[in-house]
């Protein structure tokens, strides 16, 4: 089983194309924080994400730098031929989907309604009938 879920931060805007039959891709860098890090070792793992059709033209619409997001994909490995003839190796996750994550203010311009996956108000762990 590939499966893949992340939960962190733009690093920066997403880099939004289209492709020559019309389909969006979004192309960002999720900062992931670890969760324990020895001393002299980086805190946080930078994963490059790439999302395609109606998934990228939604993180486009509401996604910025700094902006907290949930992905879910998988792990992809690729390769391609440098201009320099060496061989080189991308690993990537495809996103299969998405949530939006932090608080209503830290969203910015996120669809009105959408509450990261949550509807209505809480209630507490007694009202639940399970």
């Amino acid at each position: 089983m590939n499966k893949v879920i992340l939960h962190g931060r733009l690093v920066k805007d997403p880099d939004i194309r289209y492709t020559t039959t019309g389909k969006c891709v979004a192309s960002f860098t999720v900062a992931v924080n670890r969760q324990f890090a020895r001393e002299g070792e980086p805190k946080a793992d930078y994963i490059p994400c790439v999302a395609w059709e109606k998934l990228a033209q939604l993180i486009a619409d509401n996604m910025v730098k700094g902006k907290e997001i949930l992905v879910e994909g998988r792990m992809q490995v690729r390769s391609y031929d440098a201009q320099d003839g060496s061989k080189r190796y991308v690993t990537e996750v495809i996103l299969s989907g998405m949530d939006f994550c932090g608080s209503k203010g830290d969203r910015g311009n996120a669809p009105a309604g959408n509450t990261g996956g949550f509807a209505g108000e809480p209630v507490d762990d007694y009202s639940i009938p399970f």
